[in-house]
């Protein structure tokens, strides 16, 4: 086993001691030169900061927007209290985590490889999967956004200029996890990271919006995201070795509250 050895350097300021002797007053070495390096396969900081930013709800995306069928829900009084909402969080999560996050996971792969065409399928792919309007037009409506910020960090040249070329041609939908890939991909980031991401996007969302719609506290969603992130390591084991033929979401009823609410007059979200 080796044994590593970190030096500790000591910063003076050019003192004089008690007993008299003049401390050095050279400049140190840098701090960030000195500290632990991270794991193996961990991201680095500046990766770890991208990471921070993409998850965060306030990344300009229009998460605030959607509450994936909760409106409907709470509405019809199916979700009610903290109990209820965990579940249908839970429900929500199950649905994402084996059909999304399969699609992201498939295009973070492609985009490393810069295999543009299976990026595309991918897009395609997750999509056709949708079995409601609502569905589509929110995973398009942030994938596009998400497109023009990914275009403004990397560049017409990079992968995302040339898809969100293709969005506004028609070429391919533009869906927000196959988004999410690429990013990942274009600033070094690992498939874990992804989809950790992913997951706790779409769990916050439903969370957030809950705090609009349901009678529960701060105290209730943040212990019922904590839960839930403690399940998000199964669902990754299980959804990375799955491809398209493989996803799968049977949540009936958020389907059935998907086209209630695009008949019905709720409209504080847009599915």
């Amino acid at each position: 086993m080796t044994t590593r050895t970190r030096m500790t350097i000591t910063t003076t300021m050019g003192m004089t001691t008690p007993t008299g002797t003049t401390m050095s007053n050279e400049t140190p070495a840098a701090a960030a030169e000195s500290a632990v390096p991270s794991p193996a396969g961990a991201p680095s900081m500046a990766g770890l900061f991208r990471l921070i930013q993409m998850t965060d709800s306030a990344f300009p995306v229009g998460t605030f927007s959607f509450s994936n069928g909760l409106e409907t829900a709470a509405h019809l009084g199916i979700v009610h209290d903290a109990a209820t909402l965990r579940e249908y969080a839970r429900s929500v999560a199950t649905q994402a985590a084996f059909s999304d996050g399969v699609a992201a996971l498939l295009a973070f792969r492609a985009a490393r490889k810069g295999d543009y065409a299976a990026v595309c399928a991918a897009d395609r792919d997750l999509l056709l999967f949708k079995m409601n309007d609502e569905a589509r037009l929110m995973l398009c409506r942030m994938g596009k956004k998400f497109a023009e910020l990914g275009l403004r960090r990397h560049g017409e040249g990079s992968l995302f200029g040339r898809w969100l070329a293709d969005i506004e041609a028609g070429a391919t939908p533009g869906t927000f996890p196959v988004a999410q890939g690429i990013a990942f991909a274009l600033d070094g980031l690992g498939e874990r990271e992804l989809y950790v991401s992913h997951q706790y996007g779409v769990i916050n969302m439903v969370l957030s919006a809950a705090l609009r719609l349901v009678r529960v506290s701060h105290y209730d969603t943040q212990k019922i995201l904590s839960e839930l992130g403690g399940e998000v390591e199964a669902m990754y084991d299980k959804a990375r070795g799955m491809g398209f033929e493989n996803m799968n979401a049977f949540v009936p009823e958020m389907d059935i509250l998907a086209s209630l609410h695009e008949k019905g007059s709720m409209r504080m979200f847009m599915n």
